[in-house]
């Protein structure tokens, strides 16, 4: 879902979710990662995406951290950690 809402919008779903955060507060800097310059270049452009009153509430509960909840690893990777 939340590409196609990215797609209405016409840039890219980590754009759309890092604009979310980006309109969070300014008490929030979030700080993503990128690998090539053109992910970089599309980091900074989610700066000055525009969301709507409802738009940020569609994304606030599309991006629920309840709806994220599950193990980091999984079993395999978890036997080779110190619990």
């Amino acid at each position: 879902m939340l590409e196609e809402t990215a797609a209405t919008k016409g840039v890219t779903a980590a754009q759309l979710a890092l604009a979310w955060v980006l309109h969070q507060g300014e008490f929030i800097v979030p700080i993503p990662g990128a690998r090539k310059i053109a992910h970089l270049e599309q980091n900074v452009a989610a700066a000055d995406i525009a969301l709507s009153p409802g738009e940020l509430k569609t994304l606030g509960d599309m991006l629920a951290p309840e709806k994220f909840a599950g193990k980091r690893y999984g079993d395999a990777a978890m036997s080779l950690t110190n619990r």
